[in-house]
């Protein structure tokens, strides 16, 4: 598909419109999870159901993860954090402050996170006979912060070869994780980005949020190494990255065996990656934050400008991830109508 366009909205927006409420049965009570992504997605075809939103409303889709949120959780909790479930808000990760770099690979599989997943997954296949859908696994330097907090910068300097094992530890988990999804499932990061549907083959997509918070020199030297054995062994490979500067990182990025994805925070320099990555999936991400301020012209004018930069239609994307009560159905409709007449234009151009 030329020009894939997905909105993922905050729990805020769901609890106000459809009164879904985020409490821990949400995510792990199988009647809930099941009854609740029905009602989302009806919640949707009714709103924008002429925009293509909504598709399964009406059934009963055996979701093993909320495919409908962006929050990274449940391996924070798998590794020892505490987790608390606002009803209107994502699940809210606890740091840990662990005071060493230990983390027991096994222990995070033996212990009653995973055991309630794994639970959850069981019960919706002896129901239903099948699941689909996966759970946001966050990423390596993202869990590192919730373990360790700010500390985990300073272990970068003052004890560097403590900190990679520590790091290729936390590797493991998330790639043992994310095998237990792909067996049972066959995909890992919808609940990263829904935007990945849209491809060929699936994403392995690892959440890079943190990585605006450290410099390239430190990346090659303690994230690259992993990044660059997933990206052989993981394909299709991608990064999700929603901070601003992700042209910072194009030149490391481009040294990767493969990266078949890249999630293009708000702010990224697109002509400048394109560059660098020539033959990557480039997704453009609005702000959610700015979005709720923009006219539906200044709407259009902001995807039209990045698409533009983004230089290959057959390779972009455009999303808005996390948009809140506040965001109207006339701004989503903006998003969609803008990327549904760019479609018309790429299709017109290419017969001509």
């Amino acid at each position: 598909m030329i020009l894939p366009v997905e909105v993922v909205f905050h729990p805020s927006w769901w609890h106000k419109h459809g009164g879904i409420s985020f409490d821990q049965d949400f995510y792990y009570h199988p009647g809930r999870r099941v009854e609740d992504e029905r009602r989302m997605e009806g919640v949707l075809r009714g709103r924008f159901g002429d925009l293509g939103l909504g598709e399964d409303a009406g059934r009963d889709v055996p979701s093993v993860g909320a495919v409908h949120n962006a929050a990274g959780f449940l391996l924070s909790e798998m590794l020892g954090c505490r987790v608390e479930y606002p009803e209107d808000g994502p699940p809210l990760v606890v740091p840990a402050g662990r005071p060493d770099l230990d983390v027991d690979v096994e222990a995070a599989f033996a212990g009653p996170a995973y055991r309630r997943f794994v639970q959850l997954v069981e019960s919706l296949k002896a129901r239903h006979g099948f699941v689909t859908g996966d759970a946001n696994w966050a990423g390596v330097l993202n869990l590192a912060l919730d373990l360790r907090g700010q500390a985990v910068f300073l272990d970068m300097a003052d004890r560097p070869r403590e900190a990679a094992a520590f790091f290729a530890r936390i590797g493991r988990v998330i790639d043992r994780f994310t095998a237990f999804l792909e067996r049972e499932t066959g995909t890992t990061s919808i609940s990263v980005n829904r935007t990945v549907r849209h491809l060929d083959a699936p994403v392995f997509l690892h959440s890079e949020c943190a990585l605006t918070m450290i410099s390239t020199a430190h990346y090659r030297k303690f994230i690259f190494p992993i990044d660059r054995e997933w990206s052989l062994r993981r394909r299709s490979f991608g990064i999700h990255y929603c901070g601003a500067d992700p042209h910072r990182y194009g030149e490391a990025f481009a040294e990767l065996p493969g990266l078949d994805f890249l999630d293009v925070g708000w702010g990224g320099d697109l002509k400048a990656l394109r560059e660098r990555l020539p033959r990557t999936f480039l997704n453009i991400r609005l702000s959610p934050v700015e979005i709720v301020a923009w006219s539906a012209d200044e709407i259009r004018r902001a995807i039209e400008e990045r698409v533009e930069a983004a230089g290959d239609p057959r390779l972009t994307g455009v999303c808005c991830i996390n948009m809140d009560d506040r965001v109207s159905d006339a701004q989503v409709r903006a998003i969609y109508e803008t990327v549904f007449d760019l479609r018309r234009r790429f299709s017109a151009s290419s017969r001509s």
